[in-house]
């Protein structure tokens, strides 16, 4: 490690998931570079107790107070210098707080957008694994990225591709780009006949081809929202015109998303898919880090393909420029649609197909209102509306 390179004291907010072990592990193999400052997790108690005794970190940090006061008897019994804090604000906290020089943030859903509007404000090196900050801050977000002076790195394999074919002077990207082309396996139905997605059950929807992700982002996979978030949050990270961002399948997951030139150049970063990659270049950026993951083996390869979408087999993929067509804030009544419905089908509530019913009749009902996208307080209130309307509609359907 070069003199010039300063330790890190990183804050890993959704510890437990797939981003946040991850993360962890990455960190792991370079023990004189980063400090683990901060961990928090929803609601797996005995997972974040673990964590805590391995790394010791300065806090720990659970939104719900009960399973809080859990970790914080487990950790009293084992002599734990760690401090254990709940509520939604204590998370905002601590990825603004002035120790903190980096924030992992890989809370999933709308809940994440607080804390990483935060870090934002903070002006802190801020890894985005949540893509729904800018799904429902959009506007709001950038411009606390802009004024805090934050670092932003997309963590998403896809936008930290997009990422990393791109000069480090951000000024040159407007030139430079026609259009991106975001790449998705397809998941696990990519060949199933789309007449027989009512049969899918939430064990089949979860089993991904290429990735071991949590149940909800396998859901969105399956059904390709993920990607239609994708498509929201990559507007708003590269400053795009909704229409430059388009979305190929490309089963392999080799090439991880590519960007065409306006010279009709196309400029692809290529790696096995495996999360630490860009967890890694996120951490270290602009340097480069050994991450753990396997070199790619080019004699291995049996060869890559790619085509467009079926629309047909996945009917939520228009939706995000359909949300982006529609009034400021129809992106975050989108979201809230989508995080009500996949929880419904993983409860065996409603159908698989069912999942675009519910979040085109939400997107169709609920209309944001003057002043909803201008601060937080408004974009959370009006994802609770969209939400209330999506558990209403949940009801009336049966599956």
């Amino acid at each position: 490690m070069s003199a010039s390179i300063q330790r890190q004291r990183v804050c890993v907010l959704g510890s437990t998931g797939s981003i946040g072990t991850n993360t962890l592990d990455v960190i792991a193999r370079h023990p004189e570079r980063y400090d683990v400052f901060a961990l928090s997790a929803m609601s797996r108690v005995d997972e974040l107790f673990a964590q805590v005794m391995r790394w010791q970190p300065r806090y720990a940090l659970m939104p719900d107070a009960a399973a809080a006061r859990q970790l914080r008897d487990k950790l009293r019994d084992e002599g734990s210098r760690t401090e254990v804090l709940d509520g939604a604000q204590a998370l905002a906290d601590i990825a603004a707080h002035p120790e903190v020089d980096s924030v992992m943030a890989a809370i999933v859903g709308a809940a994440g957008l607080a804390p990483c509007l935060a870090a934002a404000r903070a002006g802190k090196r801020l890894m985005l694994a949540n893509k729904e900050a800018l799904v429902v801050g959009g506007a709001l977000f950038m411009q606390a990225v802009q004024q805090g002076g934050a670092m932003l790195l997309p963590i998403d394999s896809e936008h930290s591709a997009i990422f990393q074919c791109l000069p480090e002077d951000r000024s040159a990207w407007a030139q430079r780009i026609d259009h991106i082309l975001l790449t998705s396996s397809g998941g696990p139905f990519r060949t199933r006949d789309p007449a027989t997605m009512r049969e899918v059950t939430p064990e089949m929807a979860c089993a991904h081809p290429n990735f071991v992700m949590g149940r909800k982002i396998s859901v969105d996979s399956a059904t390709m929202m993920n990607k239609a978030l994708e498509v929201i949050e990559a507007r708003w990270l590269f400053d795009l015109k909704p229409e430059q961002v388009r979305v190929l399948i490309h089963p392999q997951q080799i090439v991880h998303s590519m960007v065409v030139c306006r010279d009709n150049s196309v400029l692809a970063q290529l790696g096995t898919p495996d999360m630490r990659v860009p967890i890694a270049y996120g951490l270290s950026f602009p340097e480069r880090i050994e991450s753990g993951a396997e070199a790619l083996d080019f004699h291995a390869l049996g060869g890559l393909s790619f085509e467009p979408p079926d629309h047909a087999r996945y009917p939520g993929l228009a939706l995000s420029w359909a949300a982006m067509a529609a009034p400021e804030g129809s992106t975050a009544v989108l979201n809230a649609a989508n995080e009500v419905a996949v929880a419904a089908f993983l409860e065996r509530q409603i159908r698989f197909d069912q999942i675009h019913q519910l979040n085109e009749q939400t997107l169709a009902a609920v209309h944001p209102e003057a002043g909803d996208t201008h601060s937080l307080e408004g974009l959370l209130a009006l994802d609770q509306r969209a939400r209330a309307h999506a558990q209403q509609l949940a009801r009336g359907l049966a599956p």
